[in-house]
């Protein structure tokens, strides 16, 4: 039972350092990962990117080279955030 409690606390806690990890990143000018993005896409980063938790960089660079692994609501809303930053990016 204190195994299941410790695993679940662990997981919730990584969770939610990704999830606040995004919130920061969104309020930055670097990558704005849209609430949607965070809300389909925490899964897959745990799944295959969370080496890199919490280092947001790092969450990104994995998340675009698994993409093909990602599931097809966060590769949607990933591509699209992704192609809205580029345009903010180009338009600076």
């Amino acid at each position: 039972m204190t195994a299941f409690f410790s695993s679940t606390v662990r997981k919730v806690s990584l969770a939610l350092v990704f999830v606040a990890s995004l919130s920061a990143v969104s309020s930055t000018s670097s990558f704005a990962f849209s609430a949607e993005a965070q809300q389909m896409c925490t899964g897959d980063a745990f799944r295959l990117c969370s080496s890199e938790i919490p280092n947001i960089p790092k969450i990104t660079a994995c998340m675009i080279r698994q993409r093909a692994s990602l599931s097809s609501g966060c590769r949607v809303v990933l591509d699209r955030d992704l192609a809205a930053q580029g345009r903010k990016v180009a338009a600076q």
